[in-house]
């Protein structure tokens, strides 16, 4: 059987994928979140992203305005921190952050017993000022460290993206930022990954550029 391949131009590529996503969604989605949904499903090519995706009330307003505010973004991940479009965040005075690498970051993660994922997040918490944005894509610990902190009032977050991927507490880590008092975009289930934080990050992002 012969297979016909669409010629397209490369500038057209990413539109024409878009139009094909809008075509074979399962259901019509909300329009403020379309852009959100439609790019993590671009990402990942898993159409369950339609259903899975949970947002808190106004949460796409309450972020744009923070990355309109300048932000800093903390991400659990060097891939999530380069998958983000720093260039176009820095015209709104952003920037990304990624503490996991640190040498004091790992040295307090061996001398308490803990995760470098835990510890990246106490750090961010103390070191990161003004409006904050985190963006979870791999470690449960980092969410579960985050509610905490949370519900210490330790930490005010402007937005938590929280869709790690995995099977150990990755369900229940999400729920409970969901039940943090904080906006929020969760992948609900185990799906996830650092590439869908920086997904939902450059939609957002992009919804910026097109005001």
């Amino acid at each position: 059987m012969k297979t016909e391949l669409e010629r397209i131009a490369p500038m057209d590529i990413e539109r024409r994928s878009f139009e094909i996503i809008t075509s074979e969604l399962p259901h019509p989605i909300d329009a403020a979140l379309a852009p959100i949904i439609k790019r993590v499903i671009h990402t990942t090519a898993d159409f369950e992203y339609a259903d899975t995706l949970c947002f808190s009330e106004d949460v796409v307003a309450q972020a744009l305005a923070a990355i309109r505010g300048g932000a800093a973004i903390v991400t659990d991940t060097t891939m999530a921190q380069a998958g983000i479009n720093k260039r176009m965040l820095a015209k709104h005075g952003g920037s990304v952050r990624c503490f996991i690498g640190d040498e004091d970051v790992a040295e307090t993660a061996r001398k308490n017993g803990t995760t470098r994922s835990i510890e990246s997040m106490k750090k961010a918490a103390t070191v990161v000022e003004g409006p904050v944005i985190f963006a979870i894509g791999n470690a449960p610990t980092a969410l579960v460290q985050l509610y905490e902190m949370i519900r210490e009032g330790a930490i005010s977050p402007a937005l938590v993206i929280g869709v790690p991927v995995g099977f150990v507490n990755v369900v229940q880590s999400k729920e409970l930022i969901m039940q943090a008092g904080v906006p929020y975009i969760v992948a609900r289930g185990r799906k996830g990954g650092s590439n869908v934080a920086a997904a939902i990050l450059n939609a957002l992002i992009y919804m910026l550029g097109r005001e």
